[in-house]
């Protein structure tokens, strides 16, 4: 079928190449043929984790986002730095937003952020078997480490409290990841 081949790019300007992100403007023309400009915000990547300790307690961080001008219950979380793997990136966001290493990391596959302006892909984990190890918090971080039940954390994350999209598929994918292990079922296969 046409309308599944991607669209075909014409023409891109960089309009702006900052330390996060950077952003193009893209004139392309769409599987179904009509042409448009687009504006792309060019993203590294990133890892985000749900720290569980051994009684079950998810480790979350309150952090202040800038953006929305308000302070966020969230999962660890950071951006890959050049050449990293999601999975070093996400040892190594846990140990500095928490100040916990993790023994075991389990992928649960990733998310597009918001695929209508960036590419932006973020790797989810569950990390267990924690150890403490120094914190190690960035100039740009303003947080406080929280820890709640997991089924606290997943409420929260269902019924809207928590609001951070990251961490709601986070928390859901481990919640879900850990009841199929408990239950004797085939824990669902993680994507990328």
């Amino acid at each position: 079928m046409s309308d599944d081949l991607p669209a075909e790019l014409l023409s891109r300007r960089r309009v702006y190449d900052g330390r996060v992100v950077r952003v193009d403007v893209e004139r392309v023309r769409l599987p179904k043929g009509s042409e448009c400009e687009l504006e792309i915000i060019r993203h590294s990547g990133a890892a985000a984790v749900v720290p569980l300790t051994a009684a079950g307690e998810a480790v979350l961080v309150r952090q202040y986002r800038h953006a929305t001008g308000d302070w966020l219950l969230e999962v660890p979380a950071g951006k890959l730095d050049p050449g990293e793997s999601p999975e070093h990136c996400a040892r190594r966001e846990t140990a500095e937003e928490t100040g916990l290493a993790a023994g075991e990391l389990v992928p649960l596959g990733w998310i597009w952020t918001t695929p209508g302006f960036t590419d932006e892909r973020i790797w989810l984990y569950l990390a267990r078997d924690l150890r403490p190890v120094p914190q190690d918090l960035q100039g740009d971080e303003d947080l406080d480490v929280v820890r709640l039940p997991l089924s606290e954390a997943v409420a929260m994350a269902t019924d809207g409290r928590l609001v951070d999209g990251k961490s709601v598929c986070a928390l859901l994918r481990a919640a879900a990841w850990l009841a199929a292990g408990a239950s004797g079922q085939e824990a669902p296969a993680a994507a990328g």
